[in-house]
């Protein structure tokens, strides 16, 4: 899948980089709600500077999630694998934070960015990132939010490590 790195998407630099330890028991997806859905690198990575701003502003020193993944089939580095995120309060310190760029309350996100989820997960797997025994749960698991809305959540709990609660 194509992968575009903090600086392929033109990035600021991050203030808050605490190691988050491995691999992590945890991965909590999310959708971004606004901004809307990417189809496209040029659009993608301008959502993602968006992201990053607001978050910034926020006092997060990064943007939250450890990597997005766009539309257009591709992830972009958030945090990346070793940064603790801040997407999903109690499960920070022990999760990879996923998004996938999108208002996913009632449709379903594009093939090929479903597709790119799961390969990067099976990615952080294969790297030690992520216990080869992960629990997959949803943002609204652990904190009060709609996201990552009802159609996605329809879509990955039907995935392997799916955990419901």
């Amino acid at each position: 899948f194509p992968f575009y790195s903090k600086e392929e998407w033109g990035a600021e630099v991050p203030t808050d980089v605490r190691p988050l330890h491995h691999p992590a028991p945890y991965v909590v997806i999310h959708h971004t709600y606004i901004p809307s859905a990417c189809d496209s690198r040029e659009d993608c990575s301008a959502k993602m500077r968006s992201m990053q701003r607001y978050h910034n502003s926020l006092g997060w020193g990064d943007i939250g999630y450890h990597f997005c993944v766009g539309g257009d089939g591709a992830a972009y580095e958030g945090r990346g694998w070793d940064t603790v995120g801040i997407h999903a309060t109690v499960a920070n310190s022990h999760s990879i934070g996923i998004c996938l760029i999108g208002d996913w309350r009632v449709e379903l996100p594009p093939v090929e960015q479903l597709e790119t989820t799961k390969a990067l997960i099976e990615e952080g797997v294969i790297r030690g990132k992520i216990s080869p025994d992960y629990k997959l749960i949803a943002h609204n698991q652990v904190s009060a939010t709609e996201c990552p809305g009802e159609a996605l959540v329809a879509e990955f709990s039907t995935w392997p490590h799916y955990t419901p609660g």
